[in-house]
């Protein structure tokens, strides 16, 4: 079975095409024929062995957690009304990376009819981020929020999310190609955040006054000049350190500046909910009021050439391999 490897931490040329045993089904388990394999940026950097938050693999060891396909075996204690059907599949941190995967059959999530796998992959994971997201910072009808790495895969559905709950947004990204698609999902203003006065545009499009709503996915110099410019009683919601950093900001600091700041951990309390924000997220897609914006995708092979484009900020929207 083809499969790509990482042989040894370090830049993306590690990721290796290579071959291994097909997988069994053990019990409670399925095997998915792979079709498409998300890519995410935490998972470059657990590539690079610099990540923070998720345990070191052991060499050598498959990357990919989440995968779209069909069920072409299941384990004992598996309902065999599974096979052949449609399903995102959680494989955990490892495996998805390969022409099949196990998956435990609770972590199964059935693809509606009429959506393509490549767009259920991204309506699952950043989608049902980007709903959380907006779920825990309250959003209310003419509240303004900004939205960092507004191009990205959890990005640019914040962006059509905010719309869509009847906020003003403020798009920030770095290039022109971003902004011209930060500004076609809907966006009120896009911003560069290269430019040295980037803030201080931000500060021109509110009013003056700010964003009431801040939506951090960067961290570090980007994610604490969006901290300084938040409104007065505003929200702070950090899910992401493309940076490398996250954004720490000290909690007398925030209640002297008025700012609720919500910060990274409340990822770790989403799993319960990802199910639902998932279902939630294909609904609209449905019914046309938000679209997963698919950047690019690799054939399994490059999956070094997907890991690249993701650290190298040329990407747009979602990066999938298509299998």
């Amino acid at each position: 079975m083809r499969v790509v490897q990482v042989l040894r931490f370090g830049d993306p040329e590690v990721l290796v095409p290579g071959e291994v045993p097909e997988p069994v089904a053990g019990a409670g388990q399925v095997v998915v024929d792979v079709a498409v394999a998300g890519v995410t940026f935490v998972e470059t950097q657990i590539r690079r062995g610099v990540d923070k938050w998720h345990a070191r693999p052991s060499l050598p060891y498959v990357p990919g957690g989440l995968v779209a396909g069909h069920v072409s075996s299941v384990g004992a204690r598996v309902d065999p009304a599974w096979l052949g059907r449609r399903v995102i599949a959680g494989t955990g941190e490892t495996g998805g990376f390969a022409e099949r995967a196990v998956a435990e059959v609770q972590e199964l999530f059935p693809v509606p009819d009429g959506l393509g796998l490549p767009e259920a992959v991204a309506l699952h994971s950043d989608g049902s981020t980007a709903q959380g997201l907006i779920e825990r910072a309250g959003i209310g009808s003419g509240d303004w929020v900004l939205v960092e790495a507004a191009a990205g895969g959890v990005g640019s559905l914040l962006v059509q999310l905010a719309r869509l709950e009847g906020a003003r947004v403020v798009g920030v990204a770095r290039g022109a190609r971003k902004l011209d698609l930060i500004r076609d999902l809907g966006a009120d203003a896009a911003v560069d955040y290269s430019e040295p006065a980037w803030t201080k545009q931000v500060l021109e499009v509110t009013g003056g006054a700010g964003p009431d709503v801040v939506f951090d996915g960067v961290g570090g110099q980007i994610g604490r000049a969006a901290f300084e410019v938040t409104a007065r009683g505003g929200r702070f919601s950090v899910h992401g350190a493309s940076s490398g950093e996250v954004t720490l900001v000290d909690s007398a600091e925030a209640r002297l500046k008025g700012v609720d700041v919500i910060g990274i951990e409340q990822l770790f309390e989403f799993g319960p909910n990802v199910g639902r924000w998932a279902e939630q997220m294909m609904s609209k897609a449905a019914a046309g009021l938000v679209r997963p914006v698919i950047g690019q995708t690799f054939p399994l092979e490059r999956a070094a050439d997907a890991h690249a484009a993701i650290e190298n900020r040329t990407a747009l929207g979602k990066t999938l391999l298509l299998i």
